[in-house]
């Protein structure tokens, strides 16, 4: 390794360019596999990525980005954050792991929530004043062991300690007022034994990632940190520090780190407004590593090679040395686009996989370095395909523009809700408590075989109907075995809850291979949105109507609303989220009025990301929720009064979007609840919320199955802050990714305690 920077990345994929990951945990997991079969993909997934960025040419190359699950998971471990729970469990350590992760048959899970304002979702550890920190798990020194066997030299990365005390709660038994925080001198000692450490392995630099520090942070946040980084930087025996903040731009913060006693910094030019005029009033980054973070981490499309080079050109004053990276890690972006042979080759030239955005970095480093005659060709090249795609025809659609030209207020409205729940209690007429489900129902094996032979070509379309058809009428019968009130198909024809909606409509592509890593074996391929998005023709009533017909009760159409398919999509950045937005909006809403045609009566619009797309800074709130509430209203307004709107949010802390949850002006709101302890229950009572709420009682992420008594206590626990009369039952997310063994006697648990706490009502 040099001992500058230079060209570099934040972090990499880990699932592996095939999902070796993916597959060989879920063998794990059914005991197909052994322990050490797993540990041995996992190595080879570790070496091969070594490999690649040595090869592409990176000056400094990043390691310890892999983990089994989680990396805060994989911080809390490594520093002994472990809860008493889990390890009097008896497990070994990697399955006492994923204990945590996954839950165990008498034990739930740590929770789990956004990655700031990603779609990744991180394990939230617990802290209590009883906790001791200290070097408990040594996994990166082995991985830095392991790469220099490799003849690769790494750049060891963690969670700094201040972040990771920021993103933790504190443990149940914790006592009021207890602040994760506080115990930030026993943390930063147990980094400080790890620094030594790695110092005698002989690792140059370390890099301590502080991203929570790109939202807003009170004094005493801000104090930690200039400690924490005080502390470490005056060790005796230490690495070069590198810290990096990232997903916006770090202000008070950047002050405090550009005077800390370290020797790098970096800054994320892509997503944090960065004005020269505030770089050019820290004189203490005048003898450190300015690391620029100047290729987007997070989106798919080619960087403005001409850009960069003069923004990294603009710093070079600025600071003792330049170097240029990505904003973030590229854990939030698929491997290779040169794997997608299907994709529309148009499309294709405009975007960069991880693969690509090294390059692209690579390239930045050799042309501040050798001047940009080394790499004309290369900038040449980049100039030709941002001119082509601002160019590019497909991009525009007129008739989708004068759509939104012609929006009028009253598009955004529905009757008062008082009205609406009248005629929707004489349309339904449903019990107190009603019971129903979130949606996707499991998808067997035979319903994804059956899929990928429509794919392919080697199955007809009428056969694929006829077997979807099956799948629809057991998932209905099976509900109403079960006792649910409302009913839903089940979803067998729908890959992914956003990637679905994106191969019916207009300006998205999809990709074969453009895996990323949600959480754990969780993956998804984010479809790309790159031009104005309209609706060709309807795209799920079909299914939902096939399942009215089979039952007397009502059955829910179900569709994903616009802020959740721009969140879980790469979409444009030719202009602003909002009319991105609007225009994703009104397809939703032409599928709602031809479900509602159709004779669906209860319509849910899944919004379970508009937390997640909430800015980290809090005087840009109110300009994001304005225009996301007006995308689902716009989305839902049109139905009639007697038509009752559903939605349902997930994997995120929402008290502080309460208010614009309100404002959706859902008849009936579904919130994970289980994971949080029904905490979200007292913020919606705190807000006024005056409509349906629906907490999910049984988490789908644990091998669990919740007891009657169980979910009674939850929901009794509930009616503490909602009343009956609007309380609905449902699980917490949809069931698509557990088996029937799991979900029938889970769905029975929670009908039958639904009807035990009803019974108690009268």
């Amino acid at each position: 390794m040099t001992s500058t920077i230079g060209s570099t990345v934040l972090g990499y994929p880990r699932i592996g360019p095939n999902r070796e990951l993916k597959h060989a945990l879920e063998s794990y997991w059914a005991s197909r596999i052994g322990e050490q079969e797993l540990r041995d993909v996992a190595g080879r997934l570790r070496a091969d990525t070594l490999r690649s960025l040595k090869d592409a040419g990176l000056d400094s190359i990043p390691g310890n980005t892999f983990s089994f699950y989680d990396h805060v998971l994989d911080t809390a471990v490594t520093f002994g954050a472990v809860p008493r729970r889990y390890a009097e469990l008896g497990l070994g350590p990697l399955d006492t792991y994923f204990a945590m992760a996954r839950g165990v048959e008498s034990l739930p899970p740590l929770e789990m929530t956004k990655w700031f304002d990603t779609n990744y979702h991180y394990l939230v550890p617990e802290i209590g004043p009883d906790t001791e920190f200290s070097l408990a798990e040594r996994g990166v020194l082995d991985q830095v062991r392991e790469a220099a066997a490799l003849g690769v030299p790494v750049r060891p990365v963690l969670v700094g300690p201040v972040t990771f005390l920021l993103l933790s709660k504190p443990e149940p038994d914790a006592g009021p007022g207890f602040d994760p925080l506080s115990t930030v001198d026993s943390l930063v000692g147990a980094y400080a034994e790890l620094l030594a450490e790695l110092a005698r392995e002989g690792v140059e630099w370390v890099q301590l990632d502080e991203p929570a520090f790109a939202a807003d942070r009170t004094e005493a946040e801000l104090a930690a940190l200039r400690e924490a980084y005080t502390s470490l930087g005056t060790l005796p025996e230490r690495p070069k520090i590198f810290v990096p903040g990232y997903f916006g731009e770090l202000a008070g913060a950047l002050d405090i780190l550009s005077e800390a006693p370290i020797e790098a910094v970096g800054v994320d030019f892509v997503a944090g407004e960065v004005s020269l005029d505030s770089l050019s009033v820290l004189p203490g980054l005048r003898d450190k590593t300015l690391v620029a973070g100047l290729v987007d981490g997070r989106n798919v499309w080619r960087t403005d090679l001409d850009r960069a080079l003069t923004t990294a050109a603009t710093l070079l004053g600025l600071a003792g040395e330049v170097a240029v990276s990505t904003s973030c890690s590229l854990l939030h972006v698929p491997y290779d686009v040169e794997a997608e042979t299907d994709l529309d080759p148009e499309v294709a030239s405009w975007l960069a996989f991880a693969k690509q955005k090294v390059s692209e970095v690579v390239v930045l480093g050799r042309a501040l370095r050798e001047g940009r005659e080394a790499v004309s060709g290369e900038l040449a090249d980049a100039r030709r395909v941002i001119s082509a795609r601002a160019d590019a025809e497909r991009v525009r659609d007129e008739r989708v523009r004068r759509r939104l030209a012609t929006l009028r207020p009253e598009d955004t409205r529905r009757d008062d809700y008082d009205v609406r729940k009248a005629a929707q209690q004489e349309a339904l007429g449903l019990p107190p408590l009603p019971t129903t489900t979130i949606g996707s129902f499991p998808q067997t094996p035979d319903v994804r075989r059956t899929r990928a032979a429509l794919r392919r070509g080697s199955l007809d379309h009428d056969t694929y109907t006829r077997r979807m058809r099956a799948e629809i009428e057991r998932v209905v019968r099976l509900q109403e075995e079960l006792g649910l009130d409302v009913l839903v198909h089940g979803e067998p024809e729908r890959n992914d809850m956003v990637q679905y909606f994106a191969e019916h409509l207009t300006g998205f592509a999809g990709t074969e291979h453009g895996w990323v890593q949600s959480y754990g074996s969780r993956c998804v391929r984010p479809p790309i949105l790159f031009g104005d998005v309209s609706r060709p023709e309807p795209i799920t009533v079909e299914w939902a109507t096939y399942a009215a017909s089979l039952t007397d009760k009502p059955v829910k159409g179900m569709l994903t609303g616009p802020v959740t398919i721009l969140a879980w999509s790469f979409v444009r950045d030719d202009q602003p989220l909002a009319d991105t937005a609007k225009q994703v909006a009104l397809a939703i809403r032409d599928e709602v009025t031809d479900l509602e045609a159709a004779g669906l009566g209860v319509i849910q619009v899944d919004e379970p990301a508009l937390r997640e797309l909430l800015p980290l800074r809090a005087h840009r709130h109110e300009q994001y929720l304005r225009w996301a509430v007006e995308a689902f209203r716009l989305a839902t307004s049109g139905a009639r009064a007697s038509t009752q709107v559903h939605t349902h949010l997930c994997y995120s802390e929402f008290g502080d979007v309460m208010g614009a949850i309100d404002a959706l002006d859902a008849d009936v709101t579904s919130i994970e609840a289980a994971r949080s302890r029904m905490e979200v229950l007292r913020d919606t009572s705190a807000a006024g919320f005056g409509r349906g709420v629906g907490p999910g009682v049984y988490d789908i992420h644990s091998p669990r199955v919740p007891e009657v008594e169980e979910i009674a206590r939850l929901l009794r626990a509930a009616l503490d802050s909602v009343p009956p009369s609007r309380l609905w039952v449902n699980p917490d997310c949809g069931l698509k990714t557990r088996n029937y063994a799991e979900v029938e006697p889970a769905l029975r648990n929670l009908v039958e305690a639904a009807a035990q706490v009803r019974h108690t009502l009268r």
